[in-house]
This record gives structure tokens, C-alpha cells and sequence, in this order.
């Protein structure tokens, strides 16, 4: 099964991502790190239950990767939206054989943290990027457990494609979690959050 564990806001870079994502939902985000594999780096923000949702960029400053970057980073262009949603899963290689679209697998690190995520060769998820990420951590270590309380929780990620209904009955095998809705239009993510300061919304 896919238990959601964090959401992504794409930005061509963290300055505009943090001041787009800050000036929404009005609560700070916390430095994160950086992705040598990848080429990028990332903020964080806690939203409780275990989850957590990050803002990320492509590093200015880090070696050329090598391959495509995940999140479709390479092609990124524009505001800084919501890019990319990620699912926990209790064996990666089960959950890839299961769902092999999302990806090869590939191990990763950012300090103590170690896991291993399904990441297409192209950098690119299916669905225009609506389909969720793969992912496994190693350990007892999760991004969201050292992060501090934001006040703020997700109350509805809305997947939008022109195909909503192919995408939902991929998945409705795998996912159970009712904040997950499937609306059919143009392709893209929304983020409802509750805050301190109301609800919110990234997309």
C-alpha cells in the first residue's frame, strides 16, 4: 500500500520558492539540505501525522548531476508551484515491480537520512508529473520527525489531469487516504493546508 509521506513545491529557485510558500501560508519553512545525485537542494516545513512538505530547487552550486533530475527539475520553468507528491511504501522493489512507471530504483542521502526512491531515466512522472513518487527510508530516521510543529496540516492534496479517472483507478489499488481527490482538468497539484492563519492553498 501507498501511505502519503511528503509533498513538493517546485522553484526555479529556493529564494523564490521560500518567499511564494512563506507568503501563503504565513509560517516559516526550515532549512533542509542538499541532493548530490540530483544536483538540487530543499526547504521543509512539518505538517504533523508524519508528514511533511518541502520546496525545491535545482543547486546553483552543485556538480552536474549526470542524469535527468527528479521532479522533472530540468524543465521546470515559471512560479513556483506544487510539483510533485511522494508515497511511502514498505518495499520499494515490491511496490516498483507493482507499479513500474514510477521509476528505477536509486539510493539516496542528505546527512544521516538514507533512503531509496523510484525515479524515471527521463526525470519525468507519468500523468505530466501527477503520478505519486516511490519511496522507502532506511532507519528510523524521517525528515518529518526533526522538524519542528508549523501549525499547519494538510487537509486535501487535488490531483488534476485530463485523465483523472485512468489516474485514480491506477492507483485505487494501492492508496486509501480520503485528503486524496482526483479532479479532471488541466494537469496539475493543489496543496490544501489548515494554518494558523486559516486555510491556504499551493497550486
Amino acid at each position: 500500500m501507498l501511505a502519503l509521506d511528503h509533498v513538493a513545491v517546485a522553484a526555479e529557485s529556493l529564494g523564490e520558492g521560500r518567499a511564494a510558500v512563506e507568503g501563503v501560508l504565513g509560517v516559516p519553512l526550515e532549512e533542509g539540505g542538499r541532493h548530490a545525485a540530483f544536483g538540487t537542494h530543499n526547504l521543509l516545513m512539518g505538517l504533523g501525522a508524519g508528514l511533511y512538505l518541502e520546496v525545491i530547487a535545482i543547486d546553483p552550486d552543485a556538480a552536474p548531476p549526470g542524469r535527468a533530475r527528479w521532479f522533472d527539475l530540468d524543465r521546470f520553468a515559471g512560479r513556483p508551484r506544487p510539483g510533485a507528491w511522494v508515497c511511502r511504501v514498505a518495499d520499494l522493489d515490491a511496490a516498483l515491480a507493482a507499479l513500474p512507471e514510477a521509476g528505477e530504483a536509486v539510493a539516496l542521502q542528505r546527512g544521516a537520512l538514507r533512503w531509496r526512491m523510484g525515479v524515471p531515466r527521463d526525470g519525468r512522472l507519468p500523468f505530466d508529473g501527477v503520478f505519486p513518487a516511490l519511496i522507502a527510508w532506511e532507519g528510523d530516521l524521517h525528515p518529518a520527525r526533526m522538524l519542528a510543529p508549523s501549525g499547519c496540516t494538510l487537509e486535501a492534496l487535488v490531483l488534476r489531469h485530463p485523465r483523472a479517472e485512468a489516474l485514480a483507478a491506477r492507483l485505487g489499488p494501492w492508496l486509501d487516504d480520503g485528503r486524496v481527490r482526483f479532479e479532471t482538468g488541466a494537469a496539475g497539484i493543489g496543496i490544501v493546508l489548515a494554518t494558523p492563519a486559516g486555510r491556504r492553498v499551493l497550486e
